[in-house]
């Protein structure tokens, strides 16, 4: 006998609406709706890899949080001028400790105290915001202000992907990584190297890795602060690159270094010496203290952020000194340590108040700051993704400026993963949307569009939809939205395994941007001259 049919499945409001959908949206849209329920992309941008944000000056559209109230501040900062006047810092360096006798700071040795009537003298000469310009002037960026700019990783020893594994970086891995932060629109300037590629010798690593980053991308570049002949090199590289004579290059920034502190309370020869020779060019330093409260910082958490600010300012203080109106940035590293272990943790609630409370500082100081995406996670996977997530919403809710390693960055800093590059990416871009300032005319607020709908209707169909259904909303090149079945009857690919395509894909599509051939020529016969000459002295 023959079976009945089965019974009609009871329409679920997610049917209903797909079927909506499929009647109302314009002809092309059903093709790009799954049976089961899927959305539709984003058209907005082409891109045979992604759909990805435009090149964007971001500003951050929200008021930054302050966890202290007024009295907080300055109890801060008066501790911070109590640790510069009474504790002192170490400037290991002969010309920072003459510079700052000139000033008249109080020498001991190695030991400099600083009153804080001249620190202050010194913090009002700096910028509240300046522009970085490289050899592509439409890559311009702004630090400071509202403006906000993402970064890649920097200097991990090792790479990884879920393909080749983990390994220590080399020269093709660094190009690669390259060539990811510069696909990406969502970031803003070339960090340190995103992978170290300890396949080139020390001596002329720096020659190889900027010629990479100068001709592979053609955004803001940096200089690491480790010695003289490196950073003279890239200072001369950079210049070439812009096709600037050395008077044009002094007139306006076009690199930066960052530099750290050695806590507690030391500044360094190699971080001093480098800072000094960029801010002698008018080319800006971004002042990072490393504290990890517990181990080089007080276990409380505004006791850390009191020693990070006084390690700060007090190179501040002494590059204003040499070229007043240089650009100088504050940064904040400060988090806290397994107390179990000494290992430091990263994206914890502890991180993002020091890092809220650090943005409070540095806008009371008037001077921009930098904070950074970090996390402790060995590998892409969810507690990667959350300590992402809380480091990034402390860069935005503290008004960061400037973020560090925010594409790429595991195991704490020591691996440079490539799914996570893509993975983050997507995240910045989430957050670039997220700031795009709200208007309220008559359209948005939609009162007739209420009206011609009426009770019981649904919005699909109507005019104002139409009008606007490919641009309302943020549409991810990452995230998969369709159901469950659907996501199944496609392999069940996880979001690491579709970023490790995305990644490949954007690898095969990548272009080099266009630079002059005779800069190209001028830049590689600098290159090969710096290392018949030896290239920078090493230790082995």
């Amino acid at each position: 006998m023959p079976k009945d049919p089965p019974p009609e499945p009871e329409m679920t409001s997610d049917m209903l609406v797909t079927e909506a959908v499929a009647e109302a949206v314009p002809d092309e849209a059903p093709a790009r709706l799954r049976k089961r329920g899927g959305r539709a992309g984003n058209t907005r941008r082409g891109g045979a890899a992604i759909r990805q944000l435009p090149w964007t000056d971001v500003i951050n559209t929200d008021r930054p949080t302050e966890p202290l109230p007024p009295e907080g501040v300055a109890a801060i900062h008066d501790g911070a001028m109590r640790v510069l006047e009474e504790i002192g810092i170490e400037f290991l360096h002969p010309e920072a400790i003459e510079r700052l006798r000139e000033a008249g700071c109080t020498i001991d040795g190695e030991n400099v105290r600083m009153d804080r009537d001249f620190v202050v003298e010194m913090l009002g000469k700096a910028p509240r915001e300046f522009t970085l310009t490289p050899r592509n002037p439409d890559r311009a960026i702004t630090i400071g202000g509202r403006h906000m700019v993402f970064g890649n990783i920097s200097s991990p020893p090792n790479c990884s992907d879920i393909e080749r594994g983990r390994r220590s970086g080399n020269r093709h891995d660094y190009r690669e990584l390259l060539k990811l932060l510069q696909y990406f629109n969502c970031i803003h300037f070339a960090g340190g190297y995103p992978v170290e590629p300890i396949d080139i010798h020390p001596s002329i690593r720096h020659l190889d890795c900027l010629f990479d980053k100068l001709t592979l991308t053609d955004k803001v570049a940096h200089a690491y602060a480790l010695g003289t002949e490196r950073m003279e090199d890239v200072i001369e590289m950079v210049r070439i690159a812009g096709g600037l004579s050395h008077e044009a290059f002094d007139a306006a920034p076009h690199m930066y270094t960052n530099i750290n502190s050695t806590s507690p309370l030391k500044h360094d020869w190699p971080m001093l010496d480098g800072a000094m020779r960029l801010a002698r060019r008018g080319q800006p330093t971004i002042v990072t203290p490393f504290t990890l409260a517990g181990a080089m910082a007080p276990v409380t958490m505004v006791g850390a952020v009191t020693q990070s600010i006084a390690e700060a300012l007090a190179a501040i203080a002494l590059l204003q000194w040499i070229k007043p109106g240089v650009g100088v940035g504050i940064g904040t590293f400060t988090s806290n340590v397994d107390m179990k272990t000494g290992a430091p943790a990263f994206g914890t609630p502890d991180y993002v108040r020091a890092t809220q409370i650090t943005g409070q500082m540095a806008r009371f100081y008037e001077l921009p700051l930098r904070s950074s995406n970090t996390c402790a996670a060995n590998t892409p996977d969810n507690q990667a993704t959350w300590e992402s997530m809380m480091s990034m919403w402390a860069a935005v809710t503290s008004g960061t400026n400037m973020v560090y390693h925010a594409a790429g960055w595991l195991e704490g800093g020591l691996c440079a993963s490539y799914e996570k590059f893509v993975m983050d990416c997507e995240v910045l871009q989430q957050f670039i949307s997220y700031f795009e300032p709200l208007t309220t005319g008559s359209d948005d607020i939609a009162v007739d569009a209420i009206r011609e709908v009426g009770p019981g209707g649904h919005f699909f169909g109507i005019q104002h939809t139409q009008d606007r259904y490919e641009t309302a909303f943020y549409s991810p090149f990452l995230s998969d939205w369709s159901n469950f079945e659907n996501w199944e009857d496609r392999g069940a690919v996880t979001t690491v395994e579709r970023a490790n395509k995305v990644c490949k894909q954007i690898l095969a599509e990548y272009e080099e941007p266009p630079i002059d051939e005779g800069i190209r020529e001028e830049l590689e016969a600098f290159v090969e001259k710096r290392k018949r000459e030896g290239g920078a002295p090493t230790d082995f």
